[in-house]
């Protein structure tokens, strides 16, 4: 008969796991991928690096789901800037500028997120990341096309090329760790002009 955990163990190693993600969530936060090893993410944690087995069996497992979890958030975090506003030029300028605005508070993690060395699991969960921005984008585009708010255009390639901009506009101040001030707003400045049309926010 095979074994069956009771729910105490279950949640017990539930418990766990998570505690294992919020350690390597700041395991990242603090040191980047580099300085997530499963021994100090078990050591972070507060339990033996083979416990850490029982839930990730190796790093790469590990660093997706660190990953997913990290842009979870950032996701969540422009989605909820894009319902403040009404015009859908203003959503997508919040998208950028939320985006943005987090990743200098925080540069070690978002040089993780965007640009760091990792593994190649880490890369395919990279291009789902900037999907999901580029969706999120995407959305308000087509929105304001077809109230006439802005030219015709494919929503998908014009919101694809917003997301690498964005990213390559802050891979260095993210390396510096700093930004200079007029980083953000010109960034906004940018994603509205890009847009084509004329400059009407709700800001």
């Amino acid at each position: 008969m095979p074994y069956r955990r009771t729910p105490a163990v279950q949640a017990r190693l539930d418990a766990q796991r998570e505690a294992v993600l919020q350690a390597a969530v700041g395991l990242l936060a603090e040191r980047g991928y580099g300085g997530c090893s499963m021994a100090a993410v078990a050591d972070r944690a507060g339990i033996a690096t083979g416990s850490l087995y029982q839930h990730f069996a190796n790093k790469a497992e590990l660093s997706v789901e660190l990953f997913r979890r990290v842009v979870s958030r950032e996701i969540a975090a422009v989605t909820e800037a894009v319902a403040r506003h009404d015009a859908p030029q203003a959503k997508v300028a919040a998208v950028v500028e939320t985006f943005a605005v987090r990743a200098l508070k925080a540069p070690r993690l978002a040089y993780a997120l965007l640009v760091e060395p990792a593994d190649a699991v880490v890369d395919t969960e990279r291009l789902v990341f900037r999907r999901a921005f580029r969706d999120v984008i995407a959305t308000q585009i087509a929105a304001a096309v077809a109230a006439g708010r802005l030219p015709e255009q494919d929503p998908e390639l014009t919101a694809a090329a917003l997301v690498g901009a964005v990213g390559e506009a802050l891979a260095g101040p993210l390396a510096a760790g700093s930004a200079p001030d007029e980083v953000i707003p010109g960034l906004v400045s940018f994603t509205l002009r890009a847009l084509g049309g004329h400059d009407a926010t709700d800001a």
